[in-house]
């Protein structure tokens, strides 16, 4: 989220003549962005299923029909949210081809719906479905390229597929999501049996020097492949580069975790408050647009994103000490879907 935050401000703040400096910020930190958002989107679904999966073995008001309830009611309200989100920027640039544009929270509500059917499929499936995704992508945007803005079935499928390639496209990003999955079901296979630590050969064996691998060998054909596309946003080469430090990232962070060396329960409150209100974020930092529009340079844009970082982490706390979960898109969705999951239920019990 801080990423997310300070890459669309120095989009935003820097001049025209500046705006090299954003290319080269994006090159570098771009694999942290809407892909990483996307796989640990990938690795909370997942979790999440499972461990409501196991509920409804054990708990007379909760069944399966409940979790399915609850699950697309979910992925329904962020849809919405997402097309109430594009149809004002729509308004705002006016443009009406926006109302169908691929900002992140449209992707991960398809993303959501797509997802559904793939829980019950193996890892190996899962991962080549992910890899095939991608090149099926690659061929389907080459070839759809040539009927853009065309009033035909093709330039339609663009348009529902593809429309503005800058942002993040549900066949481009979906594989992220599923990648997610598949790392998630690892995890909770490891900690299945409610053992908070896990042995030390058995988490390197299972997961680490699988995904340091694996990560590793996504790095090495991202940067061979097409050599120097890797650093070029959202080309074919990216998608496996930023996969694979996705991966190392999240592996090590994890171990670091594991050994003890990172308290997530204690330390670092202050990061703890952007990700509990990610949601809310993501919608209310579009307020700072006009703060400072064209107007920064490199050597003076970080005092400007620094402090406004650091406002936004105080103002998070205070808001997390006096309303709570109350002011958590997030948490309201899932209240609302849960309460609805069991409408729907208790209906169909009733009738």
């Amino acid at each position: 989220m801080v990423h997310m935050i300070v890459g669309h401000m120095t989009e935003w703040y820097l001049t025209q003549e500046s705006m090299w400096f954003f290319d080269v910020y994006r090159a570098i930190a771009d694999p942290i962005g809407s892909g990483s958002f996307l796989f640990l989107s990938g690795v909370s679904a997942i979790l999440s299923y499972r461990s409501r999966t196991k509920k409804t073995e054990i708990s007379k008001s909760y069944s399966k029909k409940t979790l399915k309830n609850e699950y697309f009611s979910r992925a329904f309200f962020i849809l919405i949210i997402a097309l109430l989100y594009n149809t004002f920027v729509a308004v705002m640039f006016h443009d009406l081809s926006i109302v169908w544009n691929w900002f992140i929270l449209l992707t991960i509500s398809i993303s959501l719906f797509m997802s559904w059917p793939l829980f019950k499929t193996s890892k190996l499936f899962r991962i080549c479905f992910g890899i095939s995704l991608w090149v099926l992508n690659q061929i389907l945007i080459n070839f759809l390229l040539g009927y853009v803005g065309q009033n035909n079935p093709f330039g339609v499928l663009y348009y529902v597929l593809y429309n503005n390639l800058e942002l993040d496209p549900i066949l481009s990003f979906f594989t992220f999501f599923v990648i997610g999955t598949v790392v998630g079901d690892v995890l909770y296979d490891l900690y299945s049996d409610d053992n908070k630590m896990v042995k030390k050969e058995v988490f390197m064996r299972k997961f680490l020097i699988p995904s340091l691998i694996s990560g590793v060998i996504l790095i090495a054909f991202g940067v061979i492949f097409q050599y120097p596309n890797f650093l070029h946003h959202r080309t074919f080469s990216w998608f496996f580069y930023s996969l694979g430090i996705e991966l190392i990232m999240f592996a090590i962070i994890l171990r670091i975790e594991e050994i003890g060396k990172l308290d997530t329960q204690k330390r670092y409150r202050f990061l703890s408050y952007f990700s509990y209100y990610s949601f809310t974020i993501y919608l209310l930092h579009n307020l700072l647009y006009f703060l400072f529009l064209d107007s920064l340079y490199p050597f003076n844009i970080w005092i400007y994103m620094s402090t406004t970082i650091i406002l936004i982490g105080f103002a998070l706390r205070s808001i997390y000490n006096k309303w709570g979960s109350n002011f958590s898109i997030k948490a309201h969705i899932g209240r609302l879907s849960l309460g609805i999951a069991k409408l729907i239920d208790n209906r169909k019990n009733f009738n």
